[in-house]
């Protein structure tokens, strides 16, 4: 068994448990990360690591991947630890009034706050239901784009008809030898200008456009030759192509957090916005996770989140310590602990 003991626990490695990380860190506070993926990042590395984000302050612009890597450079000063690959399976109060969390890794770690950033739960792809669909997953079926470079001269198609699969269509049409995509009915869920965007490519011929439901796959051995498409009356053609991208939708999963014993709504949990602790003290939660009124599920909300959960995290830690809240552009102190001292 690894056993471990630190300040705080944080559930959670996405873009508002790295922060929060950074807001701990500012006041002395030692942490500890554990998420089920098997690097930090959370939904933007799982699932849009090259999709760009427009709406992080003083970012005009910046991909899922490069906001994880600035975040972990911001929190590198403070040396947190992170077990990656394990879920959380069991939380209790142990009588030195330390929580205990532990994994289904045999990973065992005692803080005096846990926070839950994880986002809605874990995220688990909805898949399309094709006979021997699993001895394609991974090699030439995928349900998330990790490297647009993995496409690259792929005869590809994209199904569904959402957000991710017209967006997606849209940023791998340069990349991909060619790109099919299929949907059930020729109306889209997805942002106007993308279907407009993606119609004109039809138009043009460089985009193929198919009405319709996947019915099965072609191919030996994990390849694809070709996907089975049934069209309205009924009658099955075969697409041809090598790589098949689905979106289908994410099904969330909150997991052993729904037996925590904390009041849940609608598998969120309900904190209060003075610290964004949940209804058990000790344990907040922040990001996604969480809900109150005028929530509102943006990563910068996060952030203002995991900034006041700290301010209180400090009291349980440090109950004996006067909380003195200093800016990090004039505080000394601060700038130490950043390692900018001597710039500043």
């Amino acid at each position: 068994m690894d056993r471990h003991v630190t300040d705080v626990v944080i559930i959670g490695a996405g873009p508002v448990g790295l922060f929060a990380v950074f807001e701990l860190g500012l006041l002395d506070l030692k942490v500890h990360l554990i998420d089920i993926l098997d690097r930090p990042g959370g939904q933007c590395a799982e699932l849009y690591p090259e999709k760009p984000i427009y709406d992080i302050p003083a970012w005009p612009l910046i991909t899922g991947q490069e906001l994880t890597d600035r975040l972990m450079e911001q929190i590198k000063p403070f040396d947190p630890v992170f077990h990656f690959g394990q879920m959380v399976e069991g939380l209790q109060k142990r009588e030195n009034g330390f929580w205990e969390v532990s994994t289904d890794a045999g990973t065992v770690i005692e803080a005096k706050v846990v926070v839950v950033a994880a986002g809605g739960g874990s995220f688990v792809p909805k898949k399309p239901p094709l006979p021997g669909l699993e001895s394609y997953e991974g090699r030439s079926v995928f349900f998330a784009v990790r490297k647009m470079e993995q496409f690259r001269g792929k005869r590809l198609m994209i199904a569904g008809g959402g957000d991710s699969a017209l967006d997606w269509a849209l940023n791998l049409q340069p990349v991909a030898e060619r790109i099919t995509l299929a949907h059930r009915r020729d109306e889209f869920r997805a942002a106007p200008d993308s279907v407009n965007k993606m119609r004109a490519l039809v138009a043009a011929g460089k985009m193929d456009l198919v009405i319709g439901n996947l019915k099965g796959l072609s191919g030996a051995e994990g390849q694809l030759d070709g996907v089975i498409i049934s069209d309205a009356e009924g009658h099955e053609t075969k697409q041809d192509c090598n790589a098949l991208l689905a979106f289908y939708g994410l099904t969330m999963k909150l997991g052993p957090v729904a037996n925590w014993g904390l009041q849940l709504h609608e598998n969120l949990i309900p904190v209060d916005t003075e610290k964004f602790e949940t209804s058990i003290p000790g344990i907040f939660a922040i990001g996604d996770i969480n809900t109150y009124p005028g929530k509102l599920k943006l990563i910068l909300s996060g952030f203002h989140e995991g900034a006041l959960m700290a301010q209180q995290a400090f009291r349980y830690v440090y109950p004996e310590k006067k909380l003195r809240f200093q800016y990090t552009t004039s505080s000394s102190a601060l700038q130490e602990k950043l390692g900018v001292a001597s710039a500043a």
